[in-house]
């Protein structure tokens, strides 16, 4: 389970190291805001190395954010880090399905290069930062099978919009952003992939955070994006299951081993959603093995 994503800029080595101490699920090697424009070849070369360095990743996968696949520099970007053999790949700006396809299709040829195994490499979306993008989420389903996830963003799409503030009177997201958010949790969930939540961007306010993290998780998301390694020890522990939600969705798959469509436990009547609820609780504390019969046991 990926819970954590770590933006980190690859023309830095010591924010690097850095990062490998944060216990983020993933570090985000980031080519594109992070990096001005005449460090980009030195950022590429950085974290093909490093990328190249650390062949083991138990512990913490590696991504890169490359540049907007509708810009030369994506293709640049793919070019210079797939010998690295990154787990999977961060597109920003993504405006349709189209690029993803691009995308997927560039990937195959540079895994061909590198001999590395095909569709190794995934991708996840940053799926709202233009206007065109929140009306094609819809078509991402089905687009390629390197889907792994999609997140979202609400700075480049005020940009992109004109809005002078992505904030309402309250200091709290405007109705387009959570528009935007919505659909793009939405349609994760309609492409069965990750649903990831965006940054929090005062990362000295860890109690925002935390309450943060936890309502995009009773939301349905899996995951957020982090800018600063000491957000990560708050999103791990919000998108992990306590030991009560644990024990509770025990109970319920057991009241469902019979078979029956309907059950009552704790004297509440609990149909099928509970149940799939239940699975998701378990498979995010990563205690759940499917069974064939389908109702899962867990280990």
């Amino acid at each position: 389970m990926l819970r954590s994503f770590l933006f980190v800029p690859s023309d830095s080595e010591r924010k690097l190291v850095k990062g490998e101490g944060s216990g983020a699920d993933v570090l985000l090697l980031d080519l594109e805001d992070a990096v001005a424009e005449e460090r980009l070849p030195l950022a590429r070369g950085l974290a093909r190395e490093y990328l190249a360095a650390h062949p083991d990743r138990s512990r913490m996968q590696l991504w890169v954010r490359t540049n907007a696949p509708s810009t030369p520099k994506a293709l640049a970007d793919l070019a210079a880090i797939t010998a690295g053999a990154p787990d999977g790949v961060l597109l920003p700006k993504v405006r349709s399905a189209d690029e993803l396809v691009r995308i997927d299709h560039c990937l195959s040829a540079l895994e061909a290069r590198e001999g590395l195994q095909p569709g190794s490499i995934r991708i996840m979306p940053i799926a709202t930062e233009t206007p065109a993008a929140v009306f094609n989420l819809g078509t991402f389903p089905g687009s390629t099978s390197r889907l792994w996830g999609m997140t979202w963003g609400a700075e480049d799409l005020s940009a992109a919009v004109g809005a002078s503030t992505n904030l309402d009177e309250k200091g709290e997201l405007d109705f387009t952003y959570r528009l935007a958010r919505s659909i793009c949790l939405l349609a994760a969930v309609a492409a069965e992939v990750e649903p990831i939540d965006t940054v929090f961007l005062n990362f000295r306010d860890l109690g925002g955070l935390h309450r943060e993290a936890q309502a995009a998780r009773r939301a349905g998301f899996t995951g957020k994006l982090a800018i600063h390694p000491n957000q990560i020890e708050t999103i791990n522990r919000a998108f992990t299951p306590a030991p009560e939600e644990i024990e509770y969705a025990k109970r319920v798959l057991e009241a469902f081993a019979s078979g029956a469509g309907t059950v009552g436990l704790d004297g509440k009547m609990l149909d099928m959603p509970h149940l799939k609820q239940a699975r998701r609780v378990l498979a995010s504390a990563g205690l759940l093995r499917r069974s064939s019969g389908g109702n899962g046991e867990f280990n």
